[in-house]
């Protein structure tokens, strides 16, 4: 465990195993520890980087709302700054961070090797909504409020206990108390969330116009694990996606969003397939 600076913002990186590198990142609002179930089975084969996005699991706050492009290259400096520029990696995001990594494979194809999308955001034709700087404001000012009136700290274990269980297609939240409590009482991680989600379609929208202008790396391998637990609909959405962007499909049977606690073992079967 570790934290280094980028653009000026401590991050929290957690780095395990030997071998090629994946970078694995959760989430909105998610933490480095949601990826414990994954990482024994990586480790033997893989240099397995974790790490918290600002205003997420034990990283500094968030300053500035997220980007496609700037979370591509926030992978790319945590990278430089950990001393890992030589060779492509594999990328892996979960859900929101889904976007995250396709952006960096656009973006960064030299440094790409494969991208696993972990039930990954699908928005098939998203729009950048109006009044970003007021979103942000919005977002900003609801974080204080919430926090001052004691939010964070009575509301916000029990919140992530709940997420985790309606996340999971059968399962309750493995993380130990004393982390939960660490992490989720704070006033950072309720910031970090909100400002994440009030961007969420920006962030949509920047990667349907990178797909325009980036294409993805010829050499690179991409696959699309959906977990069966959304329904007929979610799974059809990930097929087409996995279809858009030439990828390997998969559906994982009896796994929730939180495909990582459900079925750690298809993800780590996607990581380890990436030549």
């Amino acid at each position: 465990m570790k934290f280094v600076r980028v653009a000026g913002v401590a991050h929290h990186v957690v780095v395990e195993g030997t071998g090629p590198v994946c970078v694995l990142s959760a989430g909105l609002g998610l933490g480095w520890f949601d990826w414990d179930p994954v990482v024994p089975l990586l480790a033997p084969h893989r240099t397995v980087v974790r790490f918290d996005r600002p205003g997420h699991g034990l990283s500094a706050a968030a300053d500035e709302p997220p980007t496609a492009a700037g979370e591509a290259r926030r992978i790319a400096r945590l990278l430089d700054a950990l001393g890992r520029r030589d060779g492509p990696v594999t990328v892996v995001g979960h859900s929101i961070a889904g976007f995250h990594a396709e952006a960096f494979a656009r973006l960064y194809p030299d440094r790409t090797n494969g991208v696993v999308l972990v039930d990954s955001s699908v928005e098939e034709q998203a729009r950048t909504p109006a009044a970003p700087r007021a979103r942000t404001a919005v977002a900003r000012a609801a974080a204080a409020v919430l926090s001052a009136a004691g939010v964070p700290a009575t509301f916000g274990p029990p919140a992530r206990r709940l997420a985790v269980r309606l996340s999971r297609a059968d399962g309750a939240d493995p993380a130990p108390a004393d982390l939960v409590r660490s992490v989720y009482g704070t006033s950072r991680v309720l910031r970090g969330a909100l400002l994440e989600n009030a961007h969420y379609r920006d962030v949509a929208a920047q990667l349907l116009a990178l797909r325009e202008r980036h294409p993805l790396p010829v050499d690179a391998c991409v696959a699309v694990l959906a977990a069966t637990a959304g329904g007929r609909r979610w799974t059809t959405r990930q097929r087409e996606l996995a279809l858009l962007l030439g990828a390997r499909f998969e559906e994982v049977v009896g796994a929730g969003h939180l495909l990582m606690l459900d079925r750690p073992q298809a993800v780590a079967r996607a990581v380890l397939r990436m030549s």
